[in-house]
């Protein structure tokens, strides 16, 4: 087997380790951290898939692997920051292990995704790295305001919450994707959109904007969805 055959599962591995390591951290109780671990697998995640097409080597085994991978970045470590996050303020023992809801459906949302054939332009439901983007970015959002500190230590509130995310991870409505058909303006409103409000959340806000920029990704997709059904 040619060497050039293992690069994209190599990089895949990273993706898989990055996740890996960043549930470490965030168990010996560095939560913040996780973001970082996120956004590294995020990365990993997509050199891996554009490695893959450059060289020509894409087979099933690299798709089975990216799954199992992402399953632990953006399935098992959000679900470890909620559930990290919950605990803190918690009376109730059992309560914070219903974040872990998160990780569950994040398996079943990557299943389906493996075997859905609708999402060549656009995503079905909340995508993995998105929601967990959106989990792993909300200190830096209680840090950036501080008046959120009170929901976001709320055990219940963060239970509401993953169960909330979790089901949009598997609920049928089509959101936007940046996979580009042609770069015509009128085609593409929403995704350059998209890709504006986002460069201007992270560049005034960094990691803080990243949940806003979450819950803009949906509001924008719903508009579309709504504007292309009239």
């Amino acid at each position: 087997m040619k060497i050039k055959s293992h690069i994209p599962n190599t990089i895949t591995l990273l993706n898989l380790l990055s996740g890996v390591i960043g549930i470490i951290w965030v168990i010996n109780g560095n939560i913040v951290s996780g973001a970082y671990f996120i956004i590294l697998a995020a990365v990993f995640d997509f050199f891996d898939g554009f490695a893959a097409r450059l060289l020509n080597v894409q087979g099933e085994l690299g798709k089975q692997l990216d799954s199992l991978a992402d399953l632990v970045s953006f399935g098992v470590l959000p679900g470890v920051i909620l559930f990290q996050m919950a605990r803190v303020e918690s009376e109730i023992e059992w309560l914070p292990y219903l974040t872990l809801i998160v990780p569950l459906f994040s398996a079943v949302r990557l299943a389906k995704f493996n075997l859905d054939t609708r999402q060549s332009d656009r995503f079905i439901g909340l995508p993995t790295p998105a929601n967990a983007l959106f989990i792993s970015t909300l200190p830096y959002f209680a840090i950036k305001w501080p008046w959120v500190d009170t929901w976001l230590t709320s055990p219940v509130f963060l239970v509401a919450l993953a169960w909330i995310f979790a089901i949009l991870l598997l609920v049928e409505l089509p959101l936007i994707a940046l996979k580009f058909k042609n770069y015509s303006l009128a085609a593409n409103k929403f995704r350059y959109a998209l890709i504006a409000i986002g460069l201007a959340l992270i560049l005034t806000f960094g990691f803080a904007g990243i949940p806003v920029l979450i819950l803009v990704y949906l509001g924008l997709s719903v508009v579309e969805n709504v504007i292309s059904t009239e």
